[in-house]
């Protein structure tokens, strides 16, 4: 088997996101993820299912990101998917600074939209109820019942 190591006379770049035609249909096609790739914004990724567009094939069904809801708790959604991502391309990438700090600014960020969220609807996990007062967990409204999309 003769593998070419130039990674610029590959027929598939990163962001093509769809088979080669090369590639005949008994094959497995998994784009190889490069250093630096392109990423989509936190609610894109969530639509597409992952951060990466290069990742982004085309037999998987996606969210029409325009149309979800602007929730905060969507949005907290949407970080935490981000950052989950980020850690997994970290996993394999340990190198890639720029995604590193990006991976701090969406935790930041998630950090303090679920201070917002927890001050405006109460605690998002359990753990996090065993730091208030009283215990708060099972009381009523549940984020989905709050009425005018997720607000009180």
């Amino acid at each position: 088997m003769n593998i070419d190591t130039n990674i610029n006379s590959r027929p598939c770049a990163d962001g093509c996101g769809t088979l080669p035609p090369c590639a005949p249909l008994a094959v497995p096609y998994v784009p190889f993820q490069q250093e630096g790739s392109q990423k989509y914004n936190q609610n894109e990724a969530l639509a597409h299912g992952t951060l990466f567009p290069g990742l982004n094939l085309p037999f998987h069904l996606k969210v029409d990101a325009p149309n979800l809801p602007k929730t905060l708790a969507m949005e907290l959604q949407a970080l935490q998917f981000v950052i989950t991502e980020l850690g997994l391309y970290l996993d394999t990438h340990k190198n890639d600074t720029e995604a590193f700090q990006l991976f701090q600014q969406y935790a930041k960020l998630a950090k303090e939209g679920r201070k917002r969220y927890e001050a405006m609807y109460g605690p998002l996990t359990q753990m996090q109820a065993a730091q208030e007062t009283a215990y708060t967990w099972l009381d009523d409204p549940w984020p989905w019942e709050y009425k005018g999309g997720g607000n009180k």
